[in-house]
């Protein structure tokens, strides 16, 4: 479809090499940077997320977790769980009897163990060419002398700041002097530039036993958490096969539960029985809308651990199960909402890259809330995730807090494949939105034909806790017809997540870029 260049967005990103598309520009300059050193797809992924954990320190950092989807030029994809796990103090019964029915972003009790760092490190030994201390030289500098706040960062310190404000240490890096920084301030962390430099000298172990696990969990357990040392030493992520579900002739790849990928796959399931060229744009919200139900009906029951709980992967994403989702929606009304009581959160990294060889990564990293739980360790300089206010405290129920459990996770990397080749990495952050978000990207992609930038700044909708939520771009006469439907509509304060995407177009030998506007970033290539 070609670009109306009247209208004010950017144009695809176009390249014959390699490309990288990140959310923050010093990122993806830096994956660039190793992409022409002759570094491969992961190698300059971590480069850049270890660069997000100082651009973006309020949606992802060392005290994160960490999911991928890697294919390597002609093979499958493989798939990297990098998520944390409880403490194995962290018995459902011990959250019963001290009467903690849910758990709030800011209790120790959310903080499982971080994922991201041994991610990180076990991709690299097994995918990568480059030297880890080397690959974090660039984080390591901006930590040290500082980094300029980019204006979608200010705009999310300013919205969040009630999660720095009061506190002291975090208050030094994030808002000396008593004021969150702003845009054009600039961000320092001399203490993440030190844990940075032991990782790059001693690898995973530097972050999971010594100083730095010793201090994390002293933090923690100052606050009252169950963790303890060996709950850091212990932990390893793990490789996974990836789910998968066909669409448009493509396969739509995602990482498996303990991942909410299975809702995206699930929400494409039932979108692909319905033509897209006979739907206008209230029809295509309201079925992404009704196909979210469904999904996240099935998402909030079923999907949790798979090594605590069976989850019947096969029959949610079977023909079958499909065909009776489908046979529920009506064009014309609106099945009544949920109200969902899943955590919600939109504090996310993601990113995509393709090297010269043809590899190409799927890299998503998250600290859950803005600026995680808020809990901060000032001599390390990390701020510790709060991945573990989605689990329950209601015994027997599937997502119920267990020790060495991990939580359902809202974090998913997304890839496209067509007869076996790679066709494209892409994700979208945002927290619950993202299957949706997967899907609608998707959509607009295979459907309507749209180049991966056109097709992530395409207007957004977001059902979620009984409501349908638009994004200003749509139109007024659109919102009403979906309210004449039966949707509780309202238009959202803030935008839906965003997005990053690189088509890699076989026939033509080239590689096209895209990049969410709802970010600093953007996809660039050599």
């Amino acid at each position: 479809m070609a670009r109306d260049f009247q209208l004010p967005r950017r144009s695809a990103a176009m390249a014959a090499n390699a490309m990288a598309a990140t959310s923050h520009p010093a990122a993806t300059l830096t994956a660039l940077d190793v992409l022409k050193s002759g570094g491969n797809a992961v190698d300059a992924a971590i480069a850049a997320i270890a660069v997000l954990a100082m651009a973006e320190p309020h949606m992802t950092g060392l005290g994160g977790d960490c999911f991928a989807i890697y294919v390597k030029n002609g093979k499958t994809p493989v798939a990297y769980n990098g998520s944390g796990r409880a403490p194995a103090k962290a018995e459902v019964g011990w959250y019963v009897e001290h009467g903690i029915r849910v758990i709030p972003a800011d209790s120790p009790h959310a903080v499982t163990v971080p994922g991201a760092v041994e991610a990180w490190s076990r991709l690299l030994a097994d995918h990568g060419t480059k030297e880890l201390a080397a690959l974090l030289a660039p984080a390591i500098a901006l930590a040290e002398d500082g980094i300029i706040v980019t204006p979608r960062v200010a705009y999310d310190f300013a919205a969040f700041q009630h999660r720095i404000l009061g506190n002291e240490a975090a208050m030094r890096v994030f808002a000396p002097g008593g004021r969150i920084l702003g845009e054009g301030d600039r961000l320092r962390n001399p203490a993440l530039a030190r844990t940075l430099r032991r990782v790059a000298r001693e690898g995973r172990a530097a972050f999971y036993e010594g100083p730095v696990a010793e201090e994390l969990v002293a933090t923690l357990n100052a606050r009252g958490g169950l963790h303890a040392a060996e709950d850091f030493a212990r932990h390893r992520g793990q490789y996974v096969t990836p789910i998968s579900a066909p669409y448009r002739g493509h396969e739509v790849f995602e990482c498996p539960p303990n991942g909410q990928g299975i809702a995206a796959l699930m929400i494409l399931r039932i979108l692909e029985g319905f033509a897209d060229r006979d739907l206008d744009e209230a029809d295509r919200i309201h079925l992404l809308a009704e196909a979210t139900k469904c999904a996240f009906s099935a998402r909030d029951a079923l999907v949790g651990d798979p090594d605590v709980v069976p989850v019947p992967v096969a029959h949610l994403l079977s023909d079958a199960h499909a065909a009776e989702n489908r046979a529920r929606i009506r064009m014309d009304r609106a099945a009544p909402a949920p109200v969902y009581d899943a955590a919600e959160h939109k504090s996310t990294v993601y990113l995509c890259v393709v090297d010269r060889d043809g590899n190409a990564v799927s890299f998503i990293n998250s600290l859950f809330d803005d600026f995680g739980s808020g809990i901060f360790a000032p001599e390390c300089g990390v701020m510790l995730q709060s991945r573990g206010k989605m689990f329950r405290t209601t015994p027997g129920h599937p997502n119920a807090i267990a020790p060495g459990k991990r939580p359902l996770h809202t974090i998913i990397p997304g890839f496209l494949m067509k007869d076996g080749k790679a066709r494209m990495p892409f994700g979208v952050m945002g927290g619950n939105y993202q299957p949706i978000g997967h899907a609608h990207l998707i959509s607009h992609m295979l459907d309507r034909g749209l180049d991966p930038q056109a097709a992530v700044e395409t207007p957004r909708s977001f059902c979620f806790d009984g409501a349908l939520g638009l994004e200003h771009a749509v139109p007024e006469s659109v919102a009403q017809e979906l309210a004449r439907r039966g949707h509780r509509v309202g238009y959202a304060e803030r935008p839906f997540g965003g997005a990053q995407a690189i088509w890699i177009d076989r026939e033509r030998g080239i590689l096209i870029g895209g990049s969410d506007p709802r970010k600093d970033g953007f996809a660039a290539g050599y």
